[in-house]
């Protein structure tokens, strides 16, 4: 499955308000011994998982790995779930702990800076970049960035947590969650000054 790039994406916010109620209906049949109901769990997030694991690896196969791999632990850990939280904001948590574990064990291909072309100009005649060209560089500059703070932006920008969803992805407190944002995007402007005018890296 080839990880969604663009902005028809369901956003982790709209994916769980619509099966919120399916998934704790899911949980509790797992629990109470019905294993074929993670099937649906694993349907309604399987393509979320994997983009935010292509996200922090750049590659398909490994990202596809990854996200099965995030399964399997949630399935064991599902006991662990607390109800104070949706389970998509659980199990994203799980799955961002677990690619970071994994990318620090095997790190992925970085990208340099010096890799990048920046964009020629942010004010086209459409009043804009072609949505292809931006969000290419936009993913180059971010892939290029040391890994805490790229794992902010990735979660903030790309998924579109809010600040607290990320910080509890991550396991940060809010305060530090916003300043590796706000850090990573000071090194973007540094780097590629027009990038921080795309409307992709608004302010946190």
């Amino acid at each position: 499955m080839q990880p969604c790039v663009t902005a028809s994406c369901h956003t982790i916010e709209a994916e769980s308000s619509v099966s919120a109620s399916d998934d704790q209906t899911d949980i509790e049949r797992v629990l109470a011994g019905d294993i074929s109901a993670f099937e649906g769990i694993v349907r309604r997030w399987q393509g979320p998982l994997i983009n935010l694991a292509y996200r922090f690896c750049r590659d398909h196969g490994r990202a596809e790995e990854m996200a099965q791999e995030a399964f399997l632990r949630a399935y064991r850990a599902l006991g662990q779930w607390r109800r104070d939280a949706v389970f998509s904001t659980w199990l994203f948590a799980l799955a961002a702990n677990l690619y970071r574990s994994e990318l620090r064990r095997i790190p992925a291909r970085t990208v340099s800076f010096e890799d990048i072309a920046e964009p020629r100009d942010v004010r086209a005649s459409d009043g804009g970049l072609e949505d292809h060209d931006r969000d290419l560089a936009v993913r180059r500059a971010v892939g290029a960035l040391p890994a805490k703070y790229r794992e902010a932006l990735i979660l903030f920008y790309f998924h579109d947590m809010d600040v607290t969803t990320a910080a509890r992805s991550l396991g940060l407190p809010e305060g530090t969650l916003k300043a590796r944002l706000f850090r990573g995007r000071e090194i973007l402007r540094s780097k590629l000054p027009q990038l921080l005018a795309m409307p992709r890296l608004k302010e946190a």
